[in-house]
């Protein structure tokens, strides 16, 4: 019996996928060589996407700037690596039992490609990678919104997407209308604390095609994004300015590039340092030290403006289907952090420690008897 598009979705729900979404092959006829899906799989016939949906309340303990484990536990690097994975997996598994080969594809960042050469002549450069959101476009579960972020009808923002590429010839599912769910509020943009999201105009949109239909989002700046997700971006971090108070880094205006923040972001999270009155900790960025080691991620602005602001803004609108909670994202005013101007800062040679370093020793080498 021919597996149908319909069994394999819902071997996907029954498995715990928040929605499922099926393209055919031919959708990706203009995909860069470098993640068009038959570089992985030749004998690819069809694309399917698992949704999982992001728990809307990960995000209150930094919207309350209170608790931020939560988001990268739960909202990020586990719902990637563990909680998604298991869906994608059993949906492979029943692909696999009904006589169809499957490939789960991990999803890794498609715009670093490994340096290796090609195994043989005329292959691309390893390591292939899919970007999972325009797989998702073409599989007709939602659209890009302008920060990049996909949108689903069901959940908004609120996602994280899993691919799998099959040589099972299945039903597609209809491509979205553009513009469906995005409405270009832009509530994205002003949300941003890294300025990373263009405004309309800013810069050229990114455009591709997928049949007769046209789609385009924001060229957001990555290298922003990423100093700002990070936690090296003063106006979406405290712990950042525990540790290094006064610095004034102006990711708003930076340039750096993606691949250069994650080259400052992530060995800053590994280093240590020799222990001072100052910084009594050996690590120079201790909570990023502590959730890097445990959970081997750490996200710290909590997607202020590409996730939680869109979602703000599709719920008051009621352009998803989960739009009835009755708390809105924002429950109070947003707090806000002074800039670095108003840090207190200052060591050693600074002044900042006056009895045990700047003012006169009342008994050098403990000589007299105490009292004296």
């Amino acid at each position: 019996m021919k597996l149908t598009a319909e069994q394999v979705k819902q071997a996907a729900m029954d498995a715990g996928a928040g929605d499922v979404g099926i393209a055919n092959i031919e959708r990706f006829a203009n995909a860069p060589r470098g993640m068009h899906p038959k570089n992985i799989f030749p004998d690819c016939r069809s694309v399917i996407t698992i949704v999982q949906p992001i728990p809307r309340g990960v995000y209150r303990g930094i919207t309350e700037g209170t608790h931020w484990p939560n988001y990268s536990f739960y909202g990020y690097n586990r719902l990637n690596t563990l909680f998604r994975p298991r869906v994608t997996y059993a949906t492979a598994c029943f692909l696999e039992d009904h006589g169809a080969e499957a490939v789960p594809v991990y999803p890794g960042v498609p715009e670093r490609p490994g340096t290796r050469a090609p195994v043989a002549p005329g292959k691309p450069a390893p390591e292939i990678n899919l970007n999972v959101r325009i797989a998702a476009l073409a599989c007709g579960v939602g659209e890009i919104g302008w920060s990049k972020v996909f949108l689903t009808k069901k959940f908004g923002p609120r996602v994280r997407l899993g691919t799998i590429l099959t040589d099972a010839e299945l039903e597609p599912d209809p491509l979205p209308e553009p513009g469906t769910l995005c409405n270009r509020c832009m509530r994205c943009v002003k949300d941003c604390p890294g300025g990373a999201i263009p405004k309309a105009g800013e810069r050229e949109p990114i455009r591709i095609q997928i049949d007769d239909k046209t789609y385009e989002w924001g060229d957001v700046h990555m290298g922003r994004c990423t100093l700002t997700h990070h936690g090296l971006n003063w106006e979406a971090s405290p712990f950042l300015r525990k540790d290094f108070p006064g610095l004034d880094l102006d990711v708003r205006h930076t340039n750096l590039s993606e691949e250069a923040a994650y080259r400052l972001a992530y060995p800053m999270a590994s280093a240590s340092w020799l222990v001072s009155p100052e910084f009594p900790s050996d690590a120079c960025m201790e909570f990023y030290h502590q959730i890097k080691s445990h959970i081997q991620y750490f996200a710290l602005c909590g997607a202020k403006g590409c996730i939680r602001a869109c979602m703000d803004a599709l719920e008051k609108r009621h352009a998803i289907d989960q739009a009835g909670y009755p708390t809105p994202v924002f429950p109070r005013k947003p707090w806000r952090l002074t800039p670095p101007q108003d840090d207190v800062t200052g060591g050693i040679a600074e002044g900042k420690f006056p009895e045990r370093f700047n003012r006169p020793d009342p008994n050098p080498g403990g000589l007299l008897p105490p009292g004296r």
